[in-house]
């Protein structure tokens, strides 16, 4: 079945798709770079406070931001040896932190762009490392030998992507919805970076998923003008922005209603719940959750967490486990027109 993994990775965002195709999607990377040493200590720190606290199970702060994800060490351990396509929605450093590693100890076949430019960043006293940069900066520029390089943007139909090689429809159930190239022109001319980020809608045999990056304001006026039957009633939405108020608007959600959002890591007082919470919309935490797996059936998205004390706090059976032993939380139905 196709699997979504929405990985517990900070400050930025990290999600795999394994397609039915066998084909594996990246879309972003963080925390690429974490050594064996880093997470021993997180994880040993965490341990203790665990048994300190319970957890923070009380406060309902989980503390799973504290031991983030390597993403590359959790593709191994998935079995994944190669990433055909790896999406940068945008070139933040939060988004590309460790693509040099996904290169050298993955391999990427197909490498998407939206062709926003911007200067080098400056890399003294960040956590980020230049080689990842530098790896960016090779790969958009299609001369690395055996990656195809490709910049399609919005309503792009090509193989693989949307289209199977046979000319049929479909191909792994990937379209871009932004950004256009009015979008990629001002990001690039010092607009919003954000609002030159891709929107990727996931179309799959249990429900829709939106991929929204760092999509700004006028990303969403774009989306919502242009394919707004498309992204309403979604199943469910990776928050832009990590989930972050970024003093943006929200109107958004009276389109789109996902019937889960799922929020990166970053301080709560930074997060847009507000937002979500005047809706009425469910939404989930990196921090609460830890990783996230939505195993996709016919008509609906099973969602693991891997937080069991998280998972029992809502509930839920904590015997009812996938083969990562992640525990199932709750089933989204697909949404189905009246």
């Amino acid at each position: 079945m196709p699997t979504i993994h929405f990985l517990n990775v900070s400050p930025g965002d990290c999600s795999i798709i394994q397609h039915v195709s066998e084909r594996v999607s990246m879309i972003d990377v963080c925390d690429g770079n974490r050594t064996d040493v880093e997470e021993g200590i997180a994880s040993l720190r965490k341990s203790i406070e665990d048994m300190v606290n319970k957890g923070g199970a009380g406060s309902g702060n989980f503390r799973m931001a504290e031991s983030p994800t390597n993403p590359i060490k959790y593709a191994k351990s998935l079995g994944i040896d190669s990433v055909f396509r790896f999406i940068l929605s945008h070139p933040d450093m939060d988004h590309m932190d460790g693509l040099d590693a996904v290169y050298t100890k993955l391999g990427i076949a197909n490498f998407w762009d939206t062709g926003v430019t911007r200067e080098k960043p400056p890399f003294g006293g960040t956590q980020y490392k230049e080689e990842d940069w530098d790896r960016y900066e090779l790969l958009r520029s299609g001369k690395v030998s055996g990656v195809t390089s490709l910049s399609n943007l919005a309503g792009a139909v090509f193989e693989y992507a949307n289209r199977g090689k046979d000319g049929s429809e479909g191909g792994d159930g990937l379209a871009i919805l932004s950004p256009d190239k009015s979008l990629v022109a001002a990001a690039s001319d010092g607009g919003d970076i954000n609002d030159g980020s891709y929107v990727i809608l996931y179309r799959s045999q249990g429900g829709r998923v939106i991929f929204a990056g760092d999509a700004h304001d006028a990303t969403w006026e774009y989306v919502l003008k242009h394919y707004a039957s498309d992204v309403e009633n979604c199943s469910v939405l990776i928050a832009p922005h990590h989930g972050r108020h970024s003093d943006r608007s929200y109107d958004f959600l009276d389109h789109i209603k996902p019937k889960l959002t799922l929020f990166g890591n970053a301080p709560s007082e930074h997060q847009g719940y507000g937002a979500w919470n005047s809706r009425n919309l469910w939404k989930i935490t990196s921090n609460q959750a830890g990783n996230i797996v939505l195993e996709i059936g016919p008509g609906a998205i099973n969602v693991y967490v891997e937080n069991d004390r998280f998972a029992s706090s809502l509930g839920a059976n904590t015997a009812n486990a996938n083969s990562q032993g992640y525990v199932l939380l709750h089933t989204i139905p697909e949404h189905k027109e009246a």
